[in-house]
């Protein structure tokens, strides 16, 4: 398999193209070991593109522990440089299919390189019942309890369901303690992404993120996006704004006009390669 390493902020995916959709689903048994950082290449993801009959190209993500997700926002900025400059496209304008439904990353050029992506996210999910989160009432007053806390959070889907949680110092949450307990809570019925957010000023956010499927990984994108129209929903943000990240800064904005969330970010190519895909196992000293 030849493939690419690319990072959005630093959440990195292994990258590789094949010729159909449903050819893309066969590598997802191998997800879990080429992610592993000790006996693969390394990842939060493995990202499988290629072109599609009905739009420029197709993605399909396969997280770290082998689950496949609907959409993916850091990825799919790398996928749209990918595709970009290793010649999947001809323009900077992308129509890609993903598990959400359609997205429209643009590669932005500055003087002859490729600098950022902006994609276009469509428009948040606010419904309960298609974030999904079960009971009923406002998807703003989420009661959440967990032996070490309670929470009053937010619900958003951006095509993958996520729950934001504002509190006043980022810092001192428990992530990786907290994350797993939220994301498998019976609130949510198909798990759920966990952002953990404190609030700069009205432009500006601090957030840390437990993904479905990954764990704790140095950026989300399309948890950036449902922060920023989290923190719109609670009166606590403006509707453009930086999500400071551990792996960089996402611009994010929900357009009044078309009620759409644009993201604007990185995507860097790492290295690339190849690598055997063959039966694998890890084996102890006797």
């Amino acid at each position: 398999m030849d493939f690419v390493k690319m990072h959005g902020a630093g959440n990195d995916f292994i990258i590789t193209r094949v010729a159909s959709w449903e050819e893309a689903g066969t590598f997802q048994v191998y997800a879990e070991w080429l992610c592993d950082r000790n006996f693969g290449i390394g990842g939060d993801g493995l990202i499988v593109t290629g072109p599609d009959p009905d739009f420029d190209i197709f993605m399909r993500i396969f997280n770290s522990d082998g689950s496949e997700p609907e959409m993916c926002g850091n990825g799919i900025r790398c996928v749209a440089r990918y595709a970009y400059e290793h010649g999947l496209v001809g323009s900077t304008r992308l129509a890609v299919r993903t598990l959400a439904g359609p997205r429209y990353p643009e590669v932005i050029i500055e003087n002859g390189q490729a600098v950022r992506v902006k994609v276009d996210m469509g428009e948040p999910i606010l419904q309960r019942e298609l974030i999904p989160v079960a009971g009923q009432g406002d998807i703003t007053r989420v009661q959440l309890d967990i032996p070490q806390a309670a929470f009053a959070a937010t619900a958003v889907s951006m095509g993958n369901p996520h729950c934001i949680i504002f509190v006043d110092d980022v810092d001192a949450v428990p992530v990786a303690e907290w994350g797993p307990l939220l994301e498998h809570h019976t609130m949510f019925p198909a798990r759920t992404n966990v952002e953990f957010v404190e609030i700069v000023n009205p432009s500006e956010m601090i957030m840390r993120v437990w993904e479905r499927g990954a764990g704790v990984t140095l950026a989300c994108g399309t948890g950036a996006c449902a922060t920023l129209v989290a923190a719109v929903l609670n009166g606590k943000s403006q509707r453009r704004g930086i999500i400071h990240l551990l792996g960089g800064d996402l611009l994010i904005e929900w357009n009044e006009t078309d009620n759409h969330v644009y993201m604007t970010g990185p995507a860097q190519e790492v290295f690339s390669g190849q690598v055997e895909l063959v039966q694998h196992s890890v084996y102890s000293c006797p």
